[in-house]
């Protein structure tokens, strides 16, 4: 289906990021795949993919939080490719505490690499697709871009600012070609999700695994987790013929979350 397409996936050394570059090579996209990892270990993923699925993948360590690596993090991929046709935004990083003890370079870093990234990339790749005629934008958001909860001020912002970003640059490119949309998954069991685990059955002296289930239980009416492959699925739906008409909308995948 993305045969010949090329595709940026910020953040997919791991988690998320990962499952969505691995199902949009499966699709037979050529992938660049950017975030912070052991060399070895990156390589090796990098090299499985391109074998399994018999595309190009290319792996870029550009610093999110910084403007100019990521507006030449797709300046590099034009040049090595000579297109680009999807960007999918999911770097993200996360931080927990009151707002009043919540740390000024904490929430500098969060809305740096969680939405500034994301319109840096944006800004960046829109005349190349343009000039496509053809491009995809696909924000990966949450469901704290619907919702708010305690703890999680600059995570919140930087999710509803991300969504926020997708409805103008839906509207901007509309009729061009080039769509914008949001993903908004619930619960997903990546590093991120793990420490927040680990910090709950830490507080309340309970297992990891009452802790998970907790956790469920108090916002995912499914009691599962999303998956980063079920995240890919829903990013190639987004990069099919059946979404032409889609964009500037969040799409949520959260096992009935924001559904309350």
């Amino acid at each position: 289906m993305l045969k010949g397409k090329v595709a940026i996936v910020t953040g997919s050394t791991s988690g998320i990021g990962l499952g969505i570059a691995r199902e949009l090579a499966r699709l037979r996209a050529d992938i660049v795949l950017n975030g912070f990892g052991d060399a070895s270990e990156i390589e090796a993923i990098r090299g499985g993919i391109e074998r399994e699925h018999g595309v190009r993948v290319s792996y870029d360590g550009a610093d999110m939080s910084k403007e100019d690596a990521v507006r030449g993090l797709v300046t590099a991929t034009v040049a090595k490719f000579g297109r680009l046709d999807i960007v999918v935004n999911n770097a993200g990083i996360q931080f927990t505490a009151p707002v009043e003890e919540f740390p000024a370079a904490r929430w500098n870093a969060i809305l740096a690499i969680n939405l500034s990234a994301a319109f840096h990339s944006i800004a960046a790749a829109v005349p190349q697709m343009k000039k496509q005629r053809w491009g995809r934008i696909v924000n990966i958001a949450s469901a704290h871009g619907l919702v708010g909860s305690t703890h999680k001020a600059a995570y919140v912002a930087a999710k509803h600012g991300l969504i926020g970003l997708t409805k103008v640059v839906g509207l901007e490119t509309a009729g061009s070609g080039v769509t914008c949309n949001a993903v908004c998954p619930g619960w997903v069991r990546t590093p991120l999700v793990d420490k927040q685990i680990n910090d709950i059955a830490a507080e309340r002296g309970i297992s990891q695994q009452d802790a998970a289930r907790d956790m469920l239980a108090e916002k995912q009416p499914s009691l599962e987790f999303v998956s980063p492959a079920q995240l890919g699925g829903t990013v190639a739906f987004l990069c099919s013929g059946a979404a032409d008409q889609i964009t500037g909308t969040a799409i949520s995948v959260d096992g009935g979350w924001t559904a309350r």
